[in-house]
């Protein structure tokens, strides 16, 4: 398909719809749309869950494991080395999605610029792994909650937490938006206040007086001798123990696309969220990470509790070393909203994908089904209906096997990371050979295709090698093993026998589509309104 190699900024400049009258919250603009996906995403619900997406239990909980692992500064380089990963892959879906933010994001896009067998290998893979994370945030909340309560049984903390998200999203994108912009807003403040919490005990704020300074990474060290392996290859085997723990940690950044079907002027919002992305990953993950490797010392005894609340953060180890009673209880409160607001994306999530399976035709067509304000009722209602699984966990037997079904998402999620630099690369390819000028784009960075590249080899690195550390002498797990591997080899047998079912080529680059929907998607592009004082100037810089 040829095209003007003026590229589509001429057209997309010609048809911009300009609403001078509207505030930045205005929904008069959008058309009902019955039987599909509607914009009802504001500016700031996107720069949230872009947000949210970023900062979770990982970040909170995760980070005692990786501590204990790789020390501090196996910590800090980990978390630095998967940040980039994140980065270039945010890049790459964002210079994708922000031209053409269609309903099921990047599960679309794959059929468009690779084949539908790969979209559907795509789409499946997203699905299921957050239709069964679902679950366990559901399981986690119950944790949390046993943190004040450990006499109610967690059947029926998880029901009162099913109920709560089960309602977010029946009432639609929009409530979804803003109770994700309440949730991520609560994550903001407590991740900040930790880090400043933080600076203040390291410098010797704290009720004990005692400057810790960089004390830890002198003793015990700024690296952990990994299963006491001795030099450089132990503390190699900490610091790549702390990669893989890090890349599941980061795993959600990519929500965004999904939500870039009921985005309200896509062509404005999702570049400025996506390129915002590396602010985040600095200030919260290298920052974060930074000041815990500063206050907690690698061999502390509490970083190896088995219990998934808030005793095991870091910043509650550092806080009770420090003296200070009672915020453990506010930072567990926090971790609360932090599990609701993930299982909330999650169903939001997984319903999305699986309408995005079924507009590619992977699915079967009722799951398209929408209600009057563009709920997809069938996809939600079946995706929910998994939240099921998260009472498994209250029994001990069938826990076990739920756990085995939840670490496969770890991988399945940095599967869908490769499969979106895959997805971008055959864009770039196509674009380039079709005339078009990536200067045209509402998106596009300068270290692209090779961001990409990096992004796609290095997935794949950190999957090939994510268990390790079972062929260590006296570390066999086949559980272990199968949850670790088995997703990584689904991948190319669900792409081969689509690809057998299908029969369908590979979209060559010069037949690949980069004008349907664009006419859509213009109409939903505005002016927004200039700020009219300083407070206007700050949200709109902030947003």
């Amino acid at each position: 398909m040829g095209v003007d190699s003026k590229g589509p900024s001429h057209v997309l400049s010609e048809n911009i719809v300009a609403e001078k009258d509207l505030d930045y919250d205005t929904e008069s603009h959008i058309a009902p749309q019955d039987g599909k996906l509607q914009r009802h995403l504001k500016n700031r619900h996107i720069a949230m869950i872009s947000i949210g997406g970023v900062i979770g239990t990982g970040l909170f909980l995760g980070t005692a494991t990786s501590l204990q692992s790789g020390g501090p500064i196996g910590l800090l380089l980990g978390y630095a080395a998967v940040g980039t990963v994140c980065y270039s892959v945010m890049i790459s879906l964002g210079e994708m999605v922000a031209y053409l933010p269609l309903p099921g994001g990047h599960i679309r896009l794959a059929e468009r610029f690779v084949d539908p067998a790969f979209s559907f290998v795509m789409g499946w893979n997203y699905w299921y792994n957050w239709t069964i994370i679902l679950p366990a945030e559901l399981s986690a909340a119950a944790v949390l909650m046993n943190f004040w309560n450990k006499s109610v049984n967690n059947a029926v903390w998880i029901t009162m937490c099913l109920v709560v998200v089960v309602t977010i999203n029946m009432f639609g994108a929009g409530v979804y938006g803003e109770c994700e912009f309440i949730f991520a807003s609560i994550k903001v403040i407590t991740i900040t206040g930790l880090i400043i919490l933080g600076i203040v005990l390291d410098l010797g704020g704290g009720p004990n007086h005692d400057r810790i300074g960089f004390r830890y990474w002198k003793d015990p060290g700024p690296f952990v001798q990994y299963d006491k392996i001795q030099g450089a290859k132990g503390r190699f085997l900490g610091w790549f123990a702390v990669l893989t723990q890090a890349a599941f940690s980061f795993i959600g950044t990519e929500i965004v696309a999904i939500a870039a079907g009921e985005a309200k002027n896509p062509r404005r919002n999702l570049p400025k969220a996506i390129k915002r992305v590396y602010i985040r990953i600095l200030l919260f993950y290298i920052g974060g990470v930074t000041i815990i490797g500063l206050i907690v010392p690698s061999s502390d005894p509490s970083l190896a509790l088995t219990t998934s609340d808030a005793g095991k953060s870091p910043f509650v180890i550092a806080i009770k070393h420090a003296g200070i009673s009672g915020l453990p209880s506010v930072i567990n409160a926090a971790l609360l909203t932090s599990a609701w607001s993930a299982a909330s994306s999650d169903l939001y999530t997984s319903s999305r994908a699986l309408y995005g399976l079924a507009m590619a035709g992977n699915a079967p067509r009722v799951f398209l089904k929408c209600t009057k304000n563009g709920l997809p009722i069938v996809a939600l209602v079946t995706s929910a209906s998994f939240s099921a699984l998260a009472y498994m966990g209250v029994a001990t037997g069938s826990g076990k096997v739920f756990g085995w079904f939840v670490n496969m998402t770890s991988i399945a999620g940095l599967m869908t990371w490769f499969g979106i630099s895959v997805t971008y690369l055959r864009f770039y390819k196509g674009f380039k050979l079709q005339g078009y000028d990536r200067k045209s784009l509402p998106y596009a960075h300068i270290l692209q295709p090779y961001a990409a590249w990096y992004g796609m080899f290095m997935c794949l690195l950190i999957c090939f090698f994510s268990g390790w550390s079972v062929f260590l002498r006296g570390n066999w797990d086949v559980a272990l093993f199968i949850t670790n591997y088995l997703p990584l080899a689904l991948f190319p047998i669900l792409y081969i026998g689509a690809k057998l079912y299908y029969r369908t080529p590979s979209v060559k680059p010069e037949n690949m589509d980069f004008i349907t929907g664009l006419k859509e998607i213009e109409a939903d592009t505005y002016d927004e309104p200039p700020p009219r004082n300083w407070v206007e100037r700050f949200w709109q810089w902030l947003m």
